[in-house]
């Protein structure tokens, strides 16, 4: 079952804390996916950040909002209990809990006004209303990143094939390939195709060695291009390939090196373009967003 949003975590969570028992936010989350019944991948999945489980983070929204309209109340860090406007509202039997029903208490009336309102003209306004405040962000981050891969894209397609040359080798380096931007250079030559054919350092020391071929394509690269790169790794006795394209790779291409012994890894357009904005390459910063927490620890008496 998909995860559930933090406005349908609202009144399983307060039913949770019913008992009057003090509770911590971390086995709650544990109790509220075990009565959703969450597989072990979805328990597990976090925001596009990385930085914090889906579920965990619905769940402590969840926990902020029936703070907010006094129907939880913190009893010390990563700890709360019902309150007696919680137990009221139980006994009433709700039949379900968002945001709106929450707003009949002044708190939450208040909460919500305090924080920036919705653009009203954003189609996506009933999505924002259940997805939690970090969610709504990364939602926005990733669809600027998803434009800023395809115009990236777009423009290494446009672009002469030496800069394409270029880019591979400040990324192969930037990832730590290569040794020095000298040496990757020396190691990687012009194959005429518009594409790179030739070998750089896997480590610093030069330990083991990558096939590389890059090719600077429009159309898809099938499984013969990728058979022909096996061939050439067996010539060279190579254990290991990267081939990076600016278009995509067929089924029966991916299927094919999933199934050899030398291990390729197929790099296509749209992971090129995002590795190329990790590595800060083509790209530069435009703004920068520092996102804070309260510091409990500093409002907590020695």
């Amino acid at each position: 079952m998909p995860i559930p949003d933090y406005q349908e975590l609202l009144l399983p969570l307060l039913q949770y804390a019913g008992d009057g028992a003090e509770h911590s936010l971390r086995n709650a989350v544990a109790a509220l996916a075990d009565k959703f019944q969450l597989r072990d991948d979805e328990r597990r999945e976090r925001l596009p950040s990385g930085q914090q489980e889906v579920f965990a983070n619905r769940t402590g929204w969840a926990r902020t909002y029936l703070k907010k309209a006094g129907l939880l109340h913190s009893t010390r860090r990563g700890f709360f209990q019902i309150t007696d406007r919680g137990r009221q509202v139980l006994a009433s039997s709700p039949a379900g809990m968002d945001a709106r029903f929450l707003e009949q208490f002044p708190e939450f009336r208040e909460f919500k006004t305090f924080r920036r309102k919705p653009d009203k003209s954003d189609s996506s306004e009933d999505q924002n209303q259940t997805a939690t405040p970090e969610e709504a962000l990364e939602r926005a981050y990733g669809n600027l990143r998803d434009e800023l891969a395809a115009e990236l894209l777009a423009q290494i397609k446009q672009s002469p094939p030496e800069l394409f040359e270029r880019l591979v080798v400040a990324l192969l380096v930037k990832m730590g390939y290569g040794g020095s931007r000298q040496d990757a250079g020396r190691a990687i030559g012009k194959s005429g195709d518009e594409g790179i054919d030739g070998i750089i350092k896997e480590d610093r020391l030069g330990l083991d060695v990558i096939y590389i071929q890059a090719k600077r394509w429009g159309q898809t690269v099938g499984r013969p291009e990728i058979q022909k790169f096996a061939g050439a790794l067996q010539g060279q006795r190579a254990r290991k390939g990267v081939f990076i394209t600016t278009s995509d790779f067929s089924r029966e291409a991916r299927e094919f090196v999933a199934h050899i012994e030398t291990k390729i890894v197929l790099v296509d357009g749209r992971e090129l373009a995002q590795l190329l904005i990790d590595c800060d390459i083509g790209v530069i910063p435009m703004a920068t967003y520092a996102i804070k927490r309260v510091d409990l620890d500093y409002f907590t008496e020695p």
